[in-house]
């Protein structure tokens, strides 16, 4: 496979990755504001929950990484190595990571009944992946270190 088409395919999963993780923190603020007594309501958010996270966002986030490995291993990393912005870019990446598996653990506390937070705090949980995303593309793009 071409060097291009690696990174084409890692474009598409990165996008769907970051559909995932921005509309999955939305389905927790949701969540949240649901009433206790509305127990129909919160099951329908933990299945939907559920099968964003492991049906569409997870898939996404491994194939994001298998091809941006792969860019990596292709020639990236030989080309760029020595360039600050691919190793800040790899920091973020590595955080992302662990943002999509905090959101796990949400997920699992929310299955489990188990949340404290407000639904205000998921609001501003919600904004790290923009931060995040716009981040990791203006380094990508300007390459300015």
């Amino acid at each position: 496979m071409s060097y291009l088409a690696i990174k084409a395919w890692h474009l598409i999963w990165m996008v769907c990755w970051f559909a995932g993780l921005f509309y999955l923190p939305r389905l927790y603020v949701y969540h949240a504001m649901c009433e206790p007594a509305d127990e129909r309501g919160r099951q329908r958010f933990k299945i939907m929950e559920s099968k964003l996270y492991w049906g569409i966002t997870t898939p996404a986030a491994i194939l994001t990484l298998f091809f941006g490995f792969w860019l990596l291993y292709s020639g990236a990393w030989s080309a760029y190595s020595s360039m600050g912005w691919l190793h800040t870019k790899l920091a973020l990446i590595a955080l992302l990571v662990g943002y999509h598996i905090w959101c796990g653990k949400i997920l699992f506390d929310f299955k489990s009944e188990k949340n404290t937070k407000h639904h205000v705090w998921f609001r501003w949980f919600n904004e790290a992946p923009v931060i995040v995303l716009v981040s990791v593309i203006l380094l990508a793009s300007l390459k300015p270190f």
